[in-house]
């Protein structure tokens, strides 16, 4: 995959999210199709998004910036990897990164902190999100490395 800054250049449509993200894990760079998730402080459904067949999808959860609770950790994101996911975005936390640093596998997240969440089952799948003011639906085009994170509605040209 081309860098961001190359893709972005290739494809002026593609936006870019306003977030200056962390990455975690041996992969710096992740890209496919986006399935979506709306959630604060309640990781309910992304357990729900991890155990299925990922087929190389990204998972992009909004978690509404919160760094109070992790929206993933170690046991989270490596079901994720288990199952054919390119790797997760958060607008929100992430912890046990020590953990997940060892994957091969690639976790965006704004931070860290060393808190779980609630488990209240609460939150949305499959859901438009409104990030920064860029609108993301189910389906769209991500990609992301330690540059940002663009988003598209096609998929990328990369020539």
């Amino acid at each position: 995959m081309l860098s961001t800054p190359d893709l972005s250049d290739l494809n002026p449509d593609a936006r870019v999210l306003p977030f200056q993200f962390r990455g975690f894990g041996l992969r710096s760079s992740l890209f496919g199709p986006v399935s979506t998730i709306a959630c604060f402080e309640d990781n309910s459904r992304v357990k729900e998004a991890v155990v299925e067949p990922g087929e190389g999808r990204v998972l992009l959860i909004d978690g509404g910036g919160s760094l109070a609770k992790a929206l993933t950790g170690d046991l989270v994101a490596k079901s994720a990897m288990d199952n054919g996911w390119a790797g997760m975005v958060i607008i929100g936390a992430a912890r046990d990164v020590e953990v997940i640093n060892t994957f091969d596998f690639c976790v965006m997240a704004l931070g860290t902190t060393p808190m779980k969440t609630e488990k209240l089952g609460r939150g949305e799948r499959g859901v438009v999100l409104s990030l920064g003011g860029v609108n993301v639906s189910e389906g769209d085009y991500l990609a992301g490395d330690e540059n940002g994170v663009l988003i598209s509605r096609e998929p990328f040209l990369e020539a």
